[in-house]
């Protein structure tokens, strides 16, 4: 079990694709779209011997709310969808990798993503548009996006304008994770890169804003499902 703090939205190409999702065990086959909404534990095997063949993007909640501009973030119940809108836009995202995409492409891509996602949903309300404070969240997620040190949420309530219990709230509705857990997840980031830099465990702990290398391997191994010095081994000998 892992998790991102990011959608994870993927097409089965071939076999059956099981995953532990919210409590149930979910099946994707051919044809239809994964959405595993933000910071949502899940694993992933094949659902026969035949195994199974798949491709996946994960596309920040920050770009999909570029879009709909504070509306909530898009859940997909059950952690696949059927819909043939979101198919087709899913699968210009998901390129071979000797067919990469242009950024001009991804932006008009990205338009349509949040807005089938939306639409597959079904969850547009007005009402709720206007008791979201979307600006003051976009405030807090970039201050924390750019600064590993602790903060606190009487700080962003500060910084943002916003009292802290709602701008926890709205954060989670439209970025998909809470304040903490996105701040965590990007130390994680930093880490995964000065691993691959060459930095010591502890060094990378540190730098990261992590209290101590225990502190952030605990961290690490929750969110990804193995230990620092196991992902980057698997990552050395994928290269």
């Amino acid at each position: 079990m892992h998790r991102h703090d990011t959608y994870a939205i993927g097409c089965t190409l071939s076999g059956v694709q099981s995953f532990r999702y919210r409590g149930a065990v979910c099946n994707s086959l051919p044809g239809g779209t994964i959405v595993l909404h933000p910071d949502e534990p899940h694993d992933g095997q094949a659902g026969t011997d035949d195994g199974f063949h798949y491709r996946i993007a994960y596309v920040e909640p920050s770009e999909i709310q570029a879009v709909l501009g504070g509306r909530p973030l898009p859940f997909i119940q059950g952690g696949i969808s059927a819909d043939l809108r979101l198919l087709s836009v899913a699968s210009r995202i998901l390129r071979d990798v000797d067919d990469p995409i242009e950024p001009f492409e991804y932006e008009d891509a990205l338009f349509e993503l949040a807005n089938a996602l939306e639409a597959a949903a079904n969850r547009v309300s007005l009402r709720q548009r206007r008791l979201v404070n979307y600006a003051a969240a976009e405030i807090a997620r970039q201050y924390l996006a750019e600064r590993p040190e602790a903060v606190t949420l009487e700080q962003l309530e500060t910084i943002c304008g916003q009292d802290r219990w709602s701008l926890s709230r709205d954060f989670r509705v439209l970025f998909g994770t809470s304040p903490y857990r996105y701040l965590t997840m990007r130390r994680l980031a930093a880490v995964k890169t000065m691993l691959r830099d060459g930095s010591g465990l502890a060094d990378a702990a540190f730098s990261a804003g992590f209290a101590d290398q225990s502190h952030m391997t605990r961290q690490f191994s929750k969110a990804f499902g193995v230990s620092p010095g196991r992902w980057l081994t698997l990552t050395r000998e994928a290269r």
